[in-house]
């Protein structure tokens, strides 16, 4: 029996995983104590609507329900009730340590690390980098470092699977002195790639998982990413979570003419720009309706002008999918896999369909049933090239990397209390 198995085994310990967005907050604990770690947590849940009038908390089995949270500081009021509740859910258990999804580590941090005053200051910088997601991760630890400080908190990059990249699917094409400062393509939603790789093997057998691999991340914010020997060497995602697909809200990649030509000839402010691409364009901005894809299906039938308007929406959001994919496989050196994850990915089967449907020239076949029924495995006997479907677990692998940063601990620590 590992150390690790007699550490957590014997006091019972468990992980806290914090996935913090501008308007919701994801957790999950998990147990420490088994070797290897459950893959699904003891408990879960989320805060949703933060900041506004509907916000509601949900947990596993339970419906989500509304939630009062003070109105001058929703947020930290927010973290409170996830502590409060996973104070009582504790019992005499303990927590070893909090991980946390952090979207952007800059050119300083790509592996998980353990988060002090220090590491928080450095990862503040690279707020302009992931205005949508870094203030409130690190706000999540900043609330916790000054609450409990003898807490350990481990911050665990997206960033950071992308670092396999070669040089050449990171250098942007303007003047090299940039690529010196560290603006270049990074790459997101590590932590998402990460768990698919892990679990490839499993489904498609070793030979074949280390094969030439799309996965498709396709959730409010999208990218795919392209495998080899499970590792990344091509991502959309690049400076920035704008580049690439088109979003529930952003543009994806977009003409930088187009932006310059906001700013000179219609006299947009920076801030209005940057508003206008992170939460007005994609799904939203083009339909007019709605950022959601369910919302967008049933209208376009319609013959007035919402239907156009959303049908316009759907068919350039499946021609970008399908472009982008195509696109990858080229840096691939061709396609064996192509494997589809996250909200949408996971539950939407008309858009698998359609996207399918336009790459169908690669010797894509999907088996219908298969797809309505969300896999897992989606593609026919017929099919040149496998397409699946498998479930992202991010907190999952943000446990897994929290564990490896603490290691075994003392000893002589003291017994479980139950306070978090």
């Amino acid at each position: 029996m590992s150390a690790r198995v007699d550490r957590y085994s014997t006091r019972g310990e468990l992980v806290l995983v914090l996935n913090c967005g501008s308007s919701s907050i994801k957790f999950a604990l998990f147990d420490a104590g088994q070797s290897p770690l459950p893959r699904a947590p003891v408990w879960n849940g989320k805060i949703q609507n933060i900041g506004r009038d509907a916000a509601s908390f949900g947990e596993t089995g339970v419906a989500p329900a509304p939630v009062e949270l003070d109105p001058a500081q929703p947020y930290h009021a927010a973290l409170e009730h996830i502590r409060e509740r996973v104070l009582a859910r504790l019992g005499t258990r303990r927590l070893c340590g909090v991980a946390h999804r952090v979207v952007h580590g800059g050119m300083k941090y790509f592996d998980p690390v353990r988060v002090d005053e220090t590491v928080l200051a450095d990862l503040k910088r690279y707020v302009p980098l992931a205005p949508l997601h870094q203030p409130f991760a690190l706000e999540a630890i900043d609330v916790l470092l000054h609450a409990r400080p003898d807490l350990p908190q481990v911050a665990c990059f997206d960033t950071g699977f992308h670092r396999s990249l070669p040089k050449v699917e990171q250098v942007l094409p303007i003047p090299y002195a940039a690529w010196e400062r560290g603006v270049r393509r990074y790459g997101f939603h590590g932590l998402s790639y990460d768990y698919i790789a892990r679990v490839l093997p499993e489904r498609l057998g070793e030979t074949a998982a280390r094969g030439r691999i799309v996965v498709a991340h396709l959730g409010s914010g999208a990218s795919l990413c392209g495998l080899r020997d499970l590792r990344s060497v091509a991502t959309t995602m690049g400076f920035s979570a704008l580049d690439g697909l088109m979003m529930g809200t952003r543009c994806g990649a977009l003409d930088p003419g187009a932006v310059i030509y906001l700013m000179q000839i219609e006299k947009l402010g920076l801030d209005e720009v940057a508003d206008l691409l992170y939460h007005h364009s994609g799904l939203l901005g083009v339909s007019g309706v709605s950022a959601d894809l369910p919302a967008l299906w049933p209208l376009e039938s319609q013959p007035d002008a919402a239907g156009e308007r959303a049908r316009t929406a759907l068919a350039l959001y499946v021609r970008r999918l399908a472009r982008e994919i195509a696109s990858t496989a080229a840096a691939l050196g061709g396609l064996d896999a192509l494997v589809f994850t996250a909200g949408i990915g996971e539950h939407d089967a008309e858009l698998r369909r359609r996207v399918c449907e336009e790459l169908a020239w690669l010797g894509i076949h999907l088996d219908a049933g298969a797809n309505e029924r969300h896999g897992p495995v989606i593609s026919d006997a017929a099919s040149r090239i496998s397409v699946l479907i498998e479930p992202t677990n991010e907190e999952w692998v943000a446990a897994r990397h929290c564990l490896d940063v603490l290691g075994p601990a003392p000893l002589s620590r003291p017994a479980p209390t139950g306070d978090a």
